[in-house]
């Protein structure tokens, strides 16, 4: 259909990833093991919490948040990848495309928020112990989330509403396995200078501002341990800390590789295996990080499967 010399593209393609055709079933299997898995373990971190009375505490509320962002994280992705690998036409109609960026989006940057606020737990935890229950309420505790889901749905979007302005003509190939918002404005034929500045600019307040927030709050908890130190205080710091840590670490850093670190020679091909590392591998890594060295998690899971037995 045309309009006034300019195609209306009501569909695009999806490249998905470079993968040979006689490797496909096999990557069809893994991703859809490491999906499932994904789904399961961050389900189980989910239902853990809310049933347990022992787990009803601000650190466990966000992680549960967590849980169930990284759940949904994965799935505005993966159920789309896994039925491309098996269609010979890897179409996503334009509609489902922006919704699909919307909640890639939102959940990204929803993850970010939460990673925030379990931060300043850490820090209200270490650095004023004896005033952790009065600072850290169920009303702050509550306020820290609406505020989180609600930030996120107006920057999600903003995005979406500009990039649904945009004119696409002629090509409506898309070298991603998802919608990417960088990969759609690539293929716009009209002008995206605003949608690049808006990127810019929020860019900075919701990815990079918590980034440093968070720097900021393990900067004081070091420099509170450093005042009086003993090895009782940094094991006490590392064994609250380091599974934040190590999810801080896999989340910012595959992102910032991606999207912060640009470069001339930056292939298709790095792009996608960077993608895929966010989106898919650190959703599955969080509860196996969360739960294997938590003794609190391990003892829910344990106190679950006890009444189960019992029940059975």
């Amino acid at each position: 259909m045309t309009i006034r010399n300019q195609t209306i593209i009501s569909e695009f393609l999806l490249l998905g990833l470079p993968i040979q055709p006689e490797h496909q079933h096999l990557f069809y299997a893994l991703f859809l093991t490491m999906y499932l898995t994904t789904i399961l373990g961050n389900l189980l971190i989910v239902v853990l919490i809310r049933l347990d009375p022992h787990l009803h505490t601000p650190m466990y509320l966000f992680l549960s948040n967590l849980s169930f962002s990284d759940l949904c994280f994965s799935s505005v992705t993966m159920p789309k990848l896994l039925q491309n690998m098996q269609s010979h036409v890897p179409a996503i109609p334009y509609a489902g495309c922006l919704t699909q960026m919307y909640f890639f989006l939102y959940f990204g940057d929803l993850e970010s928020f939460l990673l925030l606020a379990m931060a300043y737990d850490r820090y209200v935890a270490i650095c004023f112990p004896l005033h952790y229950t009065s600072i850290m309420n169920p009303k702050l505790c509550v306020g820290l989330m609406v505020l989180s889901w609600v930030l996120t749905t107006f920057h999600a979007m903003l995005h979406t509403l500009l990039a649904a302005r945009l004119s696409f003509c002629g090509n409506n190939v898309i070298p991603h396995f998802f919608c990417d918002l960088s990969a759609l404005l690539k293929l716009a034929c009209s002008d995206t200078h605003v949608n690049e500045l808006v990127i810019f600019i929020m860019g900075g307040l919701i990815f990079v501002t918590p980034f440093l927030l968070i720097l900021l709050s393990y900067a004081r908890i070091i420099s509170s341990i450093l005042r009086v130190p003993s090895m009782r205080n940094i094991h006490r710091v590392f064994s609250t800390c380091g599974s934040h840590l190590s999810v801080v670490s896999l989340f910012y850093g595959t992102c910032s590789a991606l999207y912060l670190c640009p470069s001339a020679d930056n292939s298709t091909v790095k792009e996608t295996v960077m993608a895929m590392m966010y989106t898919v591998v650190t959703p599955m890594l969080n509860p196996f990080i969360y739960s294997l060295r938590n003794r609190d998690m391990n003892g829910a899971l344990r106190r679950l499967s006890s009444r189960a037995g019992n029940v059975a």
